[in-house]
């Protein structure tokens, strides 16, 4: 099997401020130095892990996908992270896994986080995506997801 490079990160966001958040993220991402194949964003990037998914959700046509496109075309690499997406009535924290091509899949959370309200506001996802890079198979889950063992 081939090696994998991946870069993490974690890091502060800028609540509910999309703007400042992809702006941020893009110069933390283009700063780079090291090869990278694979960057994984933190849940909810775009916004911080927000319960007010009238307000801030977007289409998948919207600016954060669009800007995932972008990104991951200009660094060459893989892109993945959740946001709020808005779909036929409904919100999703959605992980995006997007190509340099422009490709996308995508895993709708499905265990939500009671705690939080998260169950109160998103529709759980109910189908796993299972992405394959470099003869590596990447179970795609967000956060709270990997406490259950249904996938």
């Amino acid at each position: 099997m081939s090696s994998l490079t991946l870069s993490l990160i974690q890091t502060h966001l800028s609540w509910e401020d999309k703007q400042a958040n992809l702006a941020m993220l893009e110069k933390k991402i283009m700063g780079i130095q090291e090869k990278t194949e694979l960057v994984v964003l933190p849940e909810m990037f775009s916004t911080g892990f927000s319960m007010q998914p009238k307000k801030l959700a977007e289409g998948m046509d919207g600016e954060s996908v669009s800007w995932m496109k972008k990104i991951a075309k200009a660094k060459k690499i893989i892109l993945t992270g959740s946001l709020i997406i808005a779909e036929d009535g409904h919100y999703f924290n959605r992980l995006l896994w997007v190509l340099p091509d422009g490709t996308l899949g995508h895993y709708d959370k499905r265990h939500r986080f009671a705690f939080a309200g998260e169950n109160e506001e998103y529709t759980p996802g109910n189908k796993r995506l299972i992405a394959q890079v470099k003869g590596w198979k990447i179970n795609l889950l967000v956060c709270y997801d990997l406490r259950f063992p249904v996938w």
